[in-house]
């Protein structure tokens, strides 16, 4: 005796080992053993064979009409059996029988399942709804088809080309556009990006990085709005000073400047003057939405998108000639041992008498230049000798400054690797296209002329995170609690130590023409300036409000979204670089292990981090040449294998990365979102 029966929604049957009231103990043709429950036993039978018998059946089944079953099946509950003998005859087989069990079963939108081999037939109205369904489904799955063959034979559907960065970044995996990528990725046996490349989807390397970028954080585009710029209060007092920045050539968003009064006198006063539009834009203005919608802004080589309108930048940047309106903190020093002896913070106009720019002068302010007076340079401009003892000053003061620091961080600051000037030639102001020519050049961190406006930043950030907190008014900290690995810095609204930095409290305030929680921090030193004691009274933000910390959040998401397309955008024009001087090897330092037994490597002289092979062995600090592979602008990839090893290998031990340099932030390969794992019939592809 047979039994076929129910096992979770799967038809199997098998020959009846023994049976109890609740229970039966069946073997299936593979020699299997199963106890199956009475309730799930739906019919007994002599022959044919198990097997014979659901052969039979699945061929009866297929020639079933469920619509014509539909029209046969009475209205009230029924069974399979019913179903088959209304249908075929009234003396259905067993096959028929099964058959008719199969066709039930697999016709959800016509019959619904009441247990144990029973139905009752669908509702007309619900009948026609569920064909409706189906038919979409089969219009789509269409579609689907459709477009996944053009993309097969190297053309894109307008559809899926307008879909482009969503398919790739922010997929909708429901979404026919998409499964037609993932269909014919499978079938073209190509990686989704290089298969949309062959159909023409992406024509542009560099159009492909830049309207990714657009998808994902203006997606309305970078243009403003018509905006009022406010002008600055007219009553805002003179400051008796001979200001100047301090820039690269391609700042136009001038934030700070510098002055320096009383040399020889005893008592040097030093002023870090700041642009002010906190001074003029509300909290809750229409500009204040604006700056807040963008954080922060966006550089990259050869272009940046600004926070700010050009109309309201040219109103506070503190341009040479005349006198811009500036939150301005004064520090008098001790000219001889450069202690402290007071602080104090004006709101005033400072005249800017020059914009000095390290491009131009770097060679000139060097630190012979800035410690010898007997040292000429030939072709020296005159504003800057007009300043060399001011800033001869300055650079005295820099290092003592940066040399406390150190002893509190309880180690000097790392500036062993240079920062990498881009250049592009052929853009203009305009959005670079990629056919530019890229020039790269190399300035070494720590400067003198870095180091006198870093430490001239670090004095007006501490100092102002300090008087916020010594009034108890909130501002957006920066703080980290220890230069362990793996601490990182964090932003808060509580006046706590930067360890790396080396100060007890630390705010961004010297940028607010470029950086969000700048203006905001600017706003609350602006009631500190103008009220003292009760400005925590009247300053726009209060002590734990939720607004603060939305901004922080808000600010964290965006700077490191632009900080990310910074870093890729200078990868792609450093890979732009070596096509374009045909470079096919370098030298390089091994850094670590990198993906798929390969170690990372770090080039002496181009900010590029790679992967490579024939490293394994090799130490971090080995310097190695490097035979470059193919380059992927679209991918950001490259990937290189070692030729030979440069350097002394017993020299080399001690020549080692920190843990701090590990952890720097490294552009690399892009990732997408398509998912080759996606659908029933998944391959197992991966995509990078």
């Amino acid at each position: 005796m047979y039994a076929l029966f129910d096992d979770a929604g799967k038809f199997l049957a098998g020959r009846i080992l023994s049976e109890a009231e609740s229970s039966a103990q069946i073997e299936l043709d593979s020699g299997k053993r199963v106890k199956v429950k009475a309730a799930n036993l739906l019919l007994k039978f002599d022959k044919p064979t198990p097997a014979e018998l659901i052969a039979q059946a699945q061929t009866l089944s297929a020639d079933i009409d469920p619509q014509l079953a539909w029209e046969f099946a009475p209205e009230q509950e029924f069974g399979f059996a019913d179903l088959a003998r209304d249908y075929f005859s009234e003396n259905a087989s067993i096959a028929e029988q099964v058959a008719a069990l199969f066709t039930l079963f697999e016709a959800p939108h016509y019959f619904r399942r009441a247990g144990k081999g029973r139905f009752k037939k669908a509702p007309a109205e619900i009948v026609q709804q569920a064909l409706a369904a189906i038919e979409k489904k089969a219009q789509i799955q269409a579609q689907i088809d459709g477009w996944a063959a053009e993309l097969v034979n190297g053309e894109c559907p307008a559809p899926v080309q307008q879909q482009l960065y969503k398919i790739l970044f922010r997929p909708d995996k429901n979404a026919p556009e998409y499964k037609a990528v993932v269909e014919a990725s499978r079938k073209a046996q190509l990686a989704p990006l290089a298969l949309l490349q062959q159909a023409g989807a992406i024509d542009s390397s560099y159009q492909f990085h830049w309207q990714r970028f657009l998808f994902d954080n203006f997606p309305k585009g970078t243009g403003f709005p018509a905006v009022t710029a406010p002008l600055p209060p007219a009553d805002l007092p003179l400051a008796t000073v001979e200001a100047y920045s301090i820039d690269d050539s391609a700042t136009t968003e001038i934030d700070d400047a510098l002055s320096v009064q009383g040399l020889g006198t005893g008592q040097v006063i030093v002023g870090v003057h700041i642009a002010a539009p906190g001074l003029a834009i509300e909290p809750g203005s229409a500009l204040d939405h604006l700056g807040r919608s963008r954080y922060s802004t966006v550089y990259m080589p050869g272009y940046k998108v600004t926070m700010l309108p050009d109309e309201v930048v040219q109103i506070y940047t503190l341009d040479e000639g005349r006198a811009n309106p500036a939150v301005s903190l004064y520090v008098t020093y001790d000219e001889a041992t450069l202690e402290v002896l007071n602080k104090e913070t004006r709101l005033e106009r400072v005249p800017v008498v020059s914009n000095f720019r390290y491009d131009k002068l770097d060679h000139i302010a060097t630190e012979a230049w800035l410690t010898d007076p007997a040292l000429q340079v030939e072709d020296t401009p005159q504003p800057l000798l007009d300043k060399r003892d001011e800033l001869s000053f300055l650079y005295r003061l820099s290092r003592h400054l940066k040399a406390g620091r150190e002893v509190v961080r309880g180690k000097p600051e790392n500036f062993n690797r240079p920062d990498y000037n881009f250049r592009l030639q052929g853009n203009g102001d305009q959005v670079p296209n990629g056919s530019e020519t890229v020039q790269i050049s190399v300035r070494k961190r720590g400067a003198p002329l870095d180091l006198i406006v870093a430490e001239a930043a670090i004095v007006a950030n501490s100092s102002w995170g300090q008087l916020l907190a010594d009034y108890g008014v909130p501002g957006i900290y920066r703080s980290q609690a220890s230069l362990a690995p793996g601490i990182k810095v964090r932003m808060s609204t509580k006046a706590l130590p930067h360890a790396g930095i080396g100060v007890k409290s630390y705010v961004w305030a010297t940028s607010p023409l470029r950086r969000y929680t700048d203006l905001v921090n600017q706003w609350q030193i602006i009631a500190c300036a103008r009220h003292g004691a009760t400005a925590a009274l009247v300053a726009p933000f209060k002590p734990k409000d939720a607004e603060l910390f939305s901004i922080i959040s808000g600010f964290d998401a965006a700077y490191s979204a632009y900080n990310g397309y910074q870093a890729g955008m200078e990868r792609y024009w450093t890979l732009k670089y070596l096509a374009q001087n045909s470079i096919s090897d370098l030298t390089a330092t091994v850094m670590k292990e990198g993906p798929a037994g390969s170690m990372l490597v770090r080039a002496d002289e181009l900010p590029l981090v790679f992967p490579v092979l024939g490293a394994q062995s090799l130490p971090r600090g080995a310097q190695v040449r490097v035979k470059l592979g193919e380059i992927d602008e679209i991918t950001l990839d490259v990937t290189g294998t070692v030729l030979e090893r440069l350097d002394d290998e017993q020299a080399n031990q001690a020549e080692t990365e920190s843990p701090e340099d590990e952890e720097e932030a490294v552009a690399g390969p892009i990732a997408i979102a398509v998912d080759m794992g996606d659908g029933e019939d998944a391959a197992t592809t991966k995509t990078d």
